[in-house]
C-alpha cells in the first residue's frame, strides 16, 4: 500500500472512531477465515463493523482524538470493532467468544470515550436488552405512585367509614 492509501485508510478510520458510542480491540489469532466471517456477519446484523488495519495505521487514526492511550494494546494481529451501540457490539463479542473458545480476545475497549478492560466489556455484554431496562424504569417509578394511590383509597374508606359510623351513631340517639 502506497503513503495515499495509508492515508486514506487512516482517514476513513479515523472518521468512524470519531463518530462510534464504542469501540473493542481485539486478537482473532486462531480464527479460521470461516469463524471470521461467520463473526464480521453476527456483527453486522447488529449495526457493528470489524475493522482490520495494520496497528501503526489504527494508532495513527486514534492520535489527535479526545481519547485515553490505549497504544499498548496495539501488539499483534488486531481487529476493531465499532459501534454506536456498546452494548450490542459487547454482547456478539461475549456470545461468539463463548461459541468459539474465546475467540476473539477481547484486550480493551473503549466505551462513551473511557477505557473498558475485557472484564467490563463482558459486563456490557450481559446487560439486559434496552426495552426491558426501561420497562424495569418504569416499573420502578410506578410502583412510588400506585403505593400513593392505594394509601389516598385507604384515606378515602377510612374517612368515609368514621363518617357511616357518626351517622348511625347519630340516627340511633
Amino acid at each position: 500500500m502506497n503513503r495515499e492509501g495509508k492515508q486514506v485508510t487512516v482517514d476513513e478510520l479515523h472518521e468512524k472512531l470519531s463518530t462510534a458510542a464504542a469501540f473493542y480491540l481485539t486478537d482473532f489469532t486462531g480464527m479460521s477465515v470461516k469463524q471470521m466471517t461467520q463473526f464480521r456477519t453476527r456483527l453486522r446484523g447488529q449495526g457493528v463493523e470489524y475493522v482490520v488495519v495494520k496497528n501503526t495505521l489504527a494508532q495513527r487514526a486514534l492520535a489527535d482524538l479526545d481519547l485515553p492511550d490505549i497504544g499498548e494494546f496495539f501488539t499483534g494481529p488486531t481487529g476493531l470493532v465499532i459501534g454506536r451501540d456498546p452494548v450490542a457490539a459487547a454482547k456478539v463479542l461475549a456470545d461468539f467468544a463463548r461459541e468459539f473458545d474465546n475467540k476473539p480476545a477481547v484486550k480493551a475497549g473503549i466505551v462513551e470515550r473511557k477505557e473498558v478492560a475485557p472484564d467490563q466489556v463482558k459486563a456490557l455484554a450481559e446487560l439486559p436488552p434496552r426495552e426491558v431496562l426501561l420497562a424495569q424504569l418504569a416499573g420502578d417509578l410506578q410502583a412510588p405512585m400506585s403505593r400513593l394511590v392505594g394509601g389516598m383509597q385507604n384515606l378515602v374508606a377510612g374517612f368515609a367509614r368514621a363518617v357511616d359510623a357518626l351517622r348511625q351513631q347519630r340516627e340511633g340517639l
